[in-house]
């Protein structure tokens, strides 16, 4: 029977089950750790001492042997006892980076991006046209198909033709290319700042959206410090800081490289980082300075945004900092490739500051 069941409201059930509040500390905890189980747990345990998280009916201990059960954590290997996140705990941190950064987005039509030109889409527009051989049987206008059967033929002597037939057209929808920069240079977490975790939060999130909600898209996910190199879906949670610059040239070098090998024609760029480059690599040797902005490496790092701008390939910088001579130059960036920045604080995250240099937009 459909219906509305009252009940009394009881403080800390509005988050679900024990487990399940439990579970969302184990997450955070998690992205933190860099995927470090034991390290986590042991956090964990040290919370439910301060803060009375489990009470006499459901312990720690309960909560770690769920964590099993469910799938969630699993033994290292048959050498090692430690234990470490499963496949299923991976995907359920990029979801929840997801939900915690974009908000619930309601799911999209498989796979492909809108644009403004008709044909084979899955998007239905108000325009009718005459079916033609090929158009799918699905995008057949019925009622405007019947009426034109009826005009044309009259009721007595009804019949359905191959010239009474209307489709709605729909919008031709493009698969997209996208390179998914990552920063993990040592100023990421310098001077107390940690920096690393939100770029990891977003940079689930991004995957996770582009993965289930553009699912024909192609994602390369690479990272960068005082070199560029790619890595998986998979190894997101488990980045850690290293002791690199930040050679940014380096990994939009390597992300148009890849692109290239790309046949699809929309390619794009999203790039995570606190700002500021501070390496270039000449044959064998690194030329570094953390010291403000080198105008040489600003330069040749503003030289490849505009060559990026020509080949139509459009950065997207998500700032994970506000401090303003970082700002500056993500600025500068961002107008020379004629792109797209989020400037987001360390407690914001979620939060952006939009800008968008190409339509001239910020919100």
């Amino acid at each position: 029977m459909i219906g509305w069941r009252f009940k009394n409201f009881v403080p800390g059930e509005e988050g679900g089950s024990l487990f399940d509040q439990l579970l969302k500390l184990f997450q955070e905890l998690l992205v933190y750790t860099s995927g470090d189980v034991a390290e986590s747990l042991t956090w964990l345990t040290q919370l439910d001492k301060e803060h009375n998280l489990t009470n006499e009916d459901y312990g720690m201990a309960d909560f770690i042997q769920e964590l099993i059960d469910k799938g969630y954590i699993r033994p290292q290997d048959g050498d090692n006892p430690n234990f470490v996140p499963s496949a299923k705990m991976e995907l359920e941190l990029r979801k929840k980076a997801l939900t915690d950064i974009f908000g619930d987005i309601k799911k999209t039509k498989r796979g492909n991006h809108d644009t403004r030109y008709g044909g084979g889409g899955d998007e239905p527009t108000s325009d009718l046209r005459p079916y033609e051989f090929g158009d799918q049987l699905d995008n057949i206008a019925i009622s405007e198909s019947l009426r034109n059967a009826h005009i044309n033929h009259g009721i007595d002597d009804f019949k359905l033709t191959h010239d009474d037939l209307e489709v709605r057209e729909t919008y031709y929808q493009s698969q997209m290319s996208t390179v998914l920069m990552i920063d993990i240079s040592h100023s990421m977490i310098l001077y107390g700042e940690d920096r690393i975790t939100p770029a990891k939060k977003v940079a689930m999130a991004l995957s996770e959206y582009i993965t289930t909600r553009f699912p024909k898209d192609t994602l390369d996910i690479i990272v960068f410090g005082n070199d560029a190199w790619p890595i998986e879906i998979k190894d997101l949670p488990y980045l850690q800081v290293g002791p690199y610059h930040t050679n940014t040239v380096a990994g939009l070098e390597l992300a148009m490289d890849i692109l290239r090998r790309r046949r699809n024609p929309n390619k794009q760029i999203f790039m995570i980082t606190d700002g500021k480059p501070t390496c270039l690599k000449r044959g064998n040797k690194y030329y570094q300075n953390s010291f403000g902005l080198d105008r040489k490496i600003v330069n040749r790092t503003l030289n490849l945004a505009a060559r990026l701008r020509k080949v139509k390939v459009p950065v997207t910088t998500f700032m994970i900092a506000r401090d303003p001579y970082l700002v500056e130059f993500v600025e500068q960036f961002t107008k020379a490739n004629n792109g797209k920045a989020f400037y987001s604080s360390l407690q914001g995250l979620g939060e952006f500051i939009f800008r968008d240099y190409k339509n001239n937009k910020k919100r």
